[in-house]
């Protein structure tokens, strides 16, 4: 099932935001849906990476918050859902704004997995709201920092609300040593992690969990895993 919500955008106030989107959608045309093209120049570091993620969940996961739905935001080609979601969830449901990569995900990438995707979603964050009491996880990574704070804290306020009893948000996403830091290139922004635990303690979520990944090269951005509710 794919989805596209137009929106009109009010002219002065959302003109930064409007020109943040534009170029994170710009960048990622350029972007192959390969395993390669979601970990640029860091393919290797993709196993690593899924296993910590695996680790992280599990201190959420069976015996805490349910099995039965998750949501993968900014799926990409479904790395972090073939990887880490399928196993633990009945069905999935996966976002992106790139629909080549939704198209690959189905088609090819997922495999027997397809079969479990309930839908996709054709949308940027800053336009989904999730239905309400959906879904026991929702996984947020590497798509955070193409969110300016408001957007980012607004969408929050969202996925909250369609948390499942005991459900779970989970954020992994690069984080900078100092400040904030905006990548021209493809417009993401690195925040420091108290930068980004006050987004979430703003949007009214409480953080359970932040734990560092670890394992990956020095030269990489410091990448941690937040979890709240």
């Amino acid at each position: 099932m794919f989805q596209l919500n137009l929106i009109m955008i009010p002219q002065l106030t959302f003109i930064f935001q409007l020109q943040h989107k534009i170029r994170a959608q710009n960048f990622y045309k350029d972007v192959p849906a390969s395993e390669e093209g979601m970990m640029g120049d860091f393919v290797e570091i993709s196993e690593i990476d899924l296993e910590g993620s695996r680790q992280f969940l599990k201190k959420f996961g069976p015996g805490k918050a349910g099995t039965k739905r998750a949501l993968d935001c900014g799926c990409g080609i479904g790395r972090v859902s073939k990887g880490v979601l399928f196993p633990v969830f009945e069905s999935m449901e996966m976002l992106d704004m790139m629909e080549e990569f939704i198209l690959h995900a189905h088609e090819v990438y997922l495999g027997d997995y397809a079969d479990r995707v309930e839908a996709y979603y054709l949308y940027n964050l800053q336009e989904f709201s999730p239905l309400t009491k959906r879904y026991d996880v929702i996984w947020l990574q590497w798509v955070a920092c193409h969110l300016t704070d408001k957007d980012l804290m607004e969408f929050l306020m969202r996925a909250k609300q369609s948390l499942r009893p005991n459900g779970v948000i989970f954020i992994k996403d690069n984080m900078a040593r100092q400040g904030c830091k905006l990548d021209p290139i493809d417009s993401s922004i690195i925040r420091h992690l108290d930068i980004m635990k006050n987004i979430i303690q703003t949007a009214g979520l409480t953080i359970l969990d932040v734990e560092k990944q670890e394992g990956f090269p020095e030269a990489i951005v410091p990448v941690w895993m937040i979890a709240m509710h």
